[in-house]
Order: structure tokens, then C-alpha cells, then sequence
């Protein structure tokens, strides 16, 4: 079954342009926020950090502003692009402060031979305790040949801005063409200084910058989500041809794709196979890693592709109860290949042959996953199924396998392939490395273990499938082992019982 090239075309650049809309989204809206809040002429800043220094000053990294680099043609004075505030106020009760910005030039010959310490690079902190706030880093200590002690600050003249008394100081400054220092001292050039600094800033660009890349995230978001989910649409069809009918059309109960209505939890209707490679290489599982970083690399892609989609399916299944055929097909595709993937790799490291790259069944392939199309969805499910009612199952596979995040990225950030490296070592990825080691050292697969770690990772796709809206029934609390799924527990049928007796009493 072959896939048209333009619909991958379509699919990639879907992709492409989505993941750009939301990089650029998220960054126009933060500059749209910082540009509110310096608005009434307040500044971007965090809270005071301390910081101090057994010599006589601290001083900042010199600042360049070149405006034959920077600025346009028609462009505003730097002056009124950007400022800078500094407030600073000594630890020590009763002691005199300074603090100024000069050039860089005079505050080297200023502290020339002066024992000082460096404040660090200047930062804008993104995450963390306190994102979008201003500080500097401690820097190493400068220990210049001689123990020099400095004059007074405050009656230098080469400070552009500079501020000097008891209690807290505060200097602002404008942007100006040069090489400039911050510097902050004992107003009496005493040693140590020991103080609290706090820095901000502000810039008219802010809100042009922002919303100009706001605009260009939405454009980019607004082109590529359609492209992403036709692209998905085609594919879809390409690999299921019954998703070509229309929605309303019942699909024939055939084929292992079909669960029956079954009694017992063997019937789940997510079919999840994988079968033992009886001649595997010693030493290949140490390079695997790198063999299928083709394989990754388009996963990455497909992953994206896979959670715009089931976001869309959402909304579909919200407002009309149903899943779009096309769009479930290419899901089932996705996770279809990302099993394959971890089969091959190291989610069960379980046959040396390499995975085709194809969202469709594979032929004769050790590894496959198929789920079955349901005509109808619960409306209301699908607002809570994805993370409320799966908490208990996350919580499991979360203890299994590690953490919560296998489910969506996994050791090889792949997706659902069952182990987790960026949350510690889990139960499936250890299991597997022993089994790696034992062949390694035997050249045997344990079968028992083999059999552990399947069933590990179908409770994980089980899961997966379910908080992926692609099914309502609830996943089975059951670790189901070995390679193929287990036989469909039916009633056993009524046999009428004959005897003489029972026909008495029939007649009576």
C-alpha cells in the first residue's frame, strides 16, 4: 500500500509552518506582555539579589552599543529605544552607597590595580522560579597586581549616570552610542562592599516587536494547522482505504482490526503484537541508537502531526460523535510506526530488522499495532478521559515505566515506546538493558523477560490509544504478556440438559 508523495509534502510543510506559528505565538504574546507591564513608564525587573566583594567594588561586563551595527536607516535615537535603572542599597546599616555607569574606558583606569569582583552576565531569566525578570550572576573574583585603594567615586567626572548616599540608590540611563561599565562601591571607597541590586529595564520596541511576531505566529498557525490535518486526511486514506467512505458507513466486521464485544478484558479493542527475533545480534542494540535516528527525526514530526490531529478529532467527536476515519487511520499509523520503531529499539530491543518507514501495516514485519474504528464516541468522555479518568493508569505506567511522559516522548523522545530517560531509570528500560547485557554476554533473549517486557508496553498503548480519544471503553488493569494479545474470552455456549428429569420437570 503506497502513500502519494504530495500528501508527506503537505503533511511536512503543515508541520513546519505550525511548529513556527506557535514558537512565534508564544514569543509575539510574551513581548506583548512585557510591553504592557512597562507601560506608565515602569521597568521590566526582578527582585533585589545580594551579592558582594572582599575588594573594593563590583562592576558589571562592559556593554558595546554600536549603532553602525545596530540601528537603520530612519531609525529612532537609541536614547529612546531602550533604558536601563539600577537600584542598589548596602547591607551594611548606616553605610553611604554608589553607584554609576561610565565608560569603560576611565572605569578601567579608575580601578586599575584595585582589588574588585565581577557581577556576572547580565540575564533575562525564561523559566524557573521567576520567569521574565532581570538579574545579574556572580562572577569570578579579578585580583589585579597590587592592593591599590581607589578615590572616592563620586568625585570622578567621567560617570554618565550615578547616584551616591544612605538607603537605597537608583540611577537610569538611556542607551548611548560607546563601551560602557556599571560600577558599585562604598560611597567612602571602603572595603568590603556588600549590597543589594536590582536591575530593569525598558524599550519602545517591545510592542512593535511583539506584535509584528505575534501577527507572523498566527499566519504561520493559520496555514499550517490546515495543511497539517489534510495532510494527515490523505494520508489517512492512503493507508486505510475504508476511511474514503463517509463517516456514516458502518465498516464490515472482518479482520483483526474488528474487536468483537467480547466478555472479559482480552477483547480490548487495541490488537498489539510483537514476536521474538530467534537470531539476534550480540552487539548491535550499542548502535541502534544511532541507526534509527532517521526513524526519530520523523517521528518528531509525526508526533506533532499526531497531537494537532487528535486535538482537531476532539473537537469533531465533541460536536458530532465521531471520530473522523481519515484522521483515526493516520493516528493508528503513527503509533503503528512509533511501536515498530521501539521494537526495533529500545523499548524491547526484540528483532534486528530494520522498520520500514510507512504509516501502513508491514507485511511479515515482528511488530504491529492496529486499533479498531469505533462508529460512535461519548461526547462528554472526551472532555475528561484524557486526564481525569486516566489518572490511575498514568499513575501505573508513570511506576512502570518511570514517569507520566512516557507516553509522549519516551527514552528516544519517539513517543509512546515505553521508556523514559529524562525522568530517572525506569522499570522497562531496565528490564531491557538487562536483557541487552544477557545477550550481549549469550547471545540469548530470555523469553520470560521478553514476554515481561511486552506486556509493559501493551499496557502503555492500551493507555495510549485511550487517552488519544480513540476509544471509549476503559483500559483493563491487566499486564497481559507475551507476544500476541490473548484469546477473547467468550461465554461458553448452553448446552440444554435432556435427562429424563430435567424433561419431567419441564412437563410439570
Amino acid at each position: 500500500m503506497r502513500t502519494k508523495p504530495v500528501n508527506w509534502v503537505l503533511l511536512v510543510i503543515g508541520v513546519l509552518l505550525a511548529m513556527l506559528g506557535i514558537g512565534l505565538t508564544i514569543g509575539g504574546a510574551a513581548l506583548a506582555g512585557a510591553d504592557a507591564a512597562q507601560r506608565d513608564g515602569r521597568y521590566l525587573s526582578g527582585p533585589a539579589e545580594r551579592y558582594q566583594s572582599a575588594g573594593y567594588a563590583l562592576t558589571a561586563p562592559s556593554l558595546v552599543i554600536d549603532p553602525g551595527q545596530a540601528g537603520l536607516p530612519g531609525s529612532p535615537p537609541l536614547s529612546e529605544l531602550a533604558s536601563i535603572r539600577v537600584q542598589v542599597s548596602s547591607v551594611v546599616p548606616g553605610q553611604d552607597i554608589f553607584v554609576g555607569v561610565g565608560e569603560a574606558s576611565a572605569v578601567s583606569a579608575y580601578l586599575d590595580g584595585v582589588p574588585h569582583d565581577s557581577l556576572g552576565g547580565f540575564s533575562w531569566s525564561t523559566d524557573g522560579e521567576r520567569p521574565g525578570t532581570f538579574s545579574w550572576t556572580q562572577g569570578e573574583t579579578e585580583s589585579p597586581a597590587g592592593e591599590r585603594a581607589p578615590a572616592a567615586p563620586a568625585g570622578e567626572d567621567f560617570w554618565a549616570a550615578s547616584a551616591s548616599g544612605t538607603g537605597a540608590q537608583e540611577i537610569t540611563w538611556d542607551l548611548q552610542p560607546g563601551r560602557w561599565s556599571l560600577v558599585v562601591m562604598n560611597a567612602d571607597a571602603s572595603r568590603p562592599v556588600w549590597a543589594d541590586i536590582q536591575a530593569g529595564a525598558r524599550s519602545q520596541l517591545l510592542g512593535p516587536a511583539g506584535q509584528a511576531i505575534l501577527t507572523a505566529g498566527i499566519i504561520a498557525l493559520v496555514l499550517g494547522v490546515p495543511l497539517l490535518l489534510f495532510g494527515a486526511a490523505r494520508l489517512g486514506r492512503d493507508i486505510d482505504p475504508t476511511a474514503r467512505r463517509r463517516a456514516g458507513t458502518p465498516e464490515p466486521a472482518t479482520g483483526p482490526a474488528a474487536a468483537p464485544t467480547v466478555r472479559g478484558y482480552s477483547g480490548y479493542p487495541v490488537r498489539f503484537s510483537g514476536f521474538l527475533d530467534p537470531h539476534l545480534s550480540r552487539g548491535l542494540w550499542l548502535v541502534k541508537w544511532l541507526l534509527a535516528i532517521p526513524h526519530f527525526i520523523i517521528l518528531a514530526l509525526l508526533w506533532f502531526a499526531l497531537l494537532v490531529t487528535t486535538v482537531a478529532g476532539g473537537v469533531m467527536i465533541l460536536f458530532t460523535g465521531r471520530y473522523p476515519r481519515s484522521w483515526f487511520a493516520f493516528c493508528v499509523g503513527v503509533l503503528r510506526w512509533n511501536w515498530r520503531v521501539g521494537f526495533y529499539s529500545y523499548s524491547a530491543l526484540g528483532t534486528d530488522r530494520y522498520p520500514p518507514f510507512t504509516l501502513a501495516p508491514a507485511a511479515g514485519y515482528a511488530a504491529d499495532l492496529d486499533i479498531a474504528y469505533p462508529e460512535r464516541l461519548s461526547r462528554g468522555l472526551v472532555l475528561v478521559k484524557w486526564w481525569l479518568l486516566a489518572i490511575p493508569h498514568l499513575i501505573i505506567i508513570g511506576i512502570l515505566t518511570g514517569g507520566a511522559g512516557t507516553l509522549w516522548n519516551g527514552n528516544d523522545t519517539t513517543g509512546i515506546d515505553g521508556t523514559d530517560a529524562g525522568w530517572g531509570p525506569s522499570l522497562l528500560g531496565i528490564l531491557v538493558l538487562v536483557a541487552a547485557v544477557i545477550l550481549l554476554f549469550t547471545g540469548r533473549y530470555r523469553t520470560d523477560l521478553f514476554a515481561l517486557v511486552i506486556g509493559l508496553n501493551r499496557w502503555v498503548y492500551r493507555v495510549g490509544a485511550y487517552v488519544l480519544l480513540m476509544r471509549d471503553e476503559y483500559p483493563p488493569f491487566r499486564l497481559d504478556q507475551g507476544p500476541a494479545d490473548p484469546a477473547p474470552e467468550t461465554s461458553p455456549p448452553v448446552v440444554p440438559d435432556t435427562s429424563p428429569q430435567a424433561s419431567s420437570e419441564r412437563q410439570g
